[in-house]
């Protein structure tokens, strides 16, 4: 067993890469459940935004660009679910999962023809100074533009939800949605711009895996992201902070298992790569003691004539 080849530098750094698509859509996720919806189809907007994002790129040579159309797929997606669980008052649990089902039938068909291509270079930024700097250079300021919009829109979700008007309107939507109704709050229309906004960061952190983490198309190659991304909520208490706390955690445990592979460790390999979803099992676990609550209307469907 040699751990010497392990890079501790290079593994904080992948650490970062390794959690932003799974950041994203949980932060998604997060707003949408503050809005009192549980949306259980994350996995299928994430691999809907996996292809869209990585098909468009590759026709159109820009990165950018794929992740506008990864956004805007998770999105649509989204916006199918809305109309189901807000309008026609679908149950939230049963269309979640009937959107992740077709999200990965539908991210199959549209993938056929991508295998095996490689799509256009997600360039990391060169910030002046600080991306020279020894050792936090590397780590901190050396990646590329998702990484720090991931990071900015936590930022922007916790001061939104503690210090806004509109971040009071969705508490309060979430917490009692009567209650909001009868003070004059859209109920509908807050829910399903939240919805929007979930499904276009899910969509976001699939365009992530395939044009910059992984980076090709492979079917199904999601692999559970979405649902470590629900669980992260609840880990997270429903808080934003928390959120890049779980999603740090389990990219490190990710790249941890990769980087000790190679290492001879005297640990079977399949155990190494459970490892990242026995962590968040275990977590949960812990974390399911702790006093912090979920939205009151979470998962309650609202009617205005009610």
């Amino acid at each position: 067993m040699d751990l010497s080849a392990i890079d501790p530098i290079l593994l904080l750094a992948a650490l970062i890469v390794a959690s932003t698509p799974i950041l994203l859509a949980a932060l998604g996720e997060l707003v949408v459940e503050r809005a009192g919806v549980l949306n259980l189809g994350v996995e299928g907007m994430m691999i809907t935004g996996a292809i869209c994002g990585f098909a468009i790129a590759v026709n159109t040579g820009s990165p950018f660009i794929g992740f506008v159309a990864a956004a805007l797929g998770g999105a649509v997606l989204s916006l199918l679910f809305g109309v189901l669980t807000q309008f026609a008052l679908a149950n939230q649990v049963a269309s979640g999962l009937a959107l992740t089902l077709f999200g990965l039938g539908l991210s199959a068909l549209l993938g056929q023809g991508y295998q095996g291509i490689k799509p256009p270079p997600t360039r990391a930024l060169d910030i002046p100074v600080l991306s020279d700097l020894p050792i936090v250079g590397p780590i901190l300021f050396s990646h590329d533009l998702m990484v720090y919009l991931a990071l900015a829109l936590v930022a922007a979700v916790w001061a939104m939800l503690k210090y806004t008007r509109a971040g009071l309107i969705l508490r309060a939507v979430g917490e009692n949605h009567d209650a909001a109704h009868a003070l004059g709050y859209k109920v509908v229309r807050v829910r399903l711009m939240a919805i929007l906004f979930g499904g276009a960061c899910a969509g976001l952190g699939g365009a992530y895996l395939s044009l910059v983490r992984v980076p090709q198309w492979t079917e199904g190659m999601t692999a559970g992201y979405g649902w470590i991304a629900l669980a992260l909520v609840v880990f997270a208490s429903w808080k934003a902070g928390r959120v890049l706390l779980g999603a740090w955690l389990f990219g490190g445990i990710s790249v941890l298992q990769l980087n000790l592979q190679p290492t001879g460790i005297p640990i079977p390999v399949e155990y190494l790569s459970m490892s990242p979803y026995l962590m968040t099992i275990l977590v949960l676990v812990i974390m399911s003691g702790d006093k912090s609550r979920a939205p009151g209307s979470l998962g309650r469907m609202f009617h205005a004539s009610q």
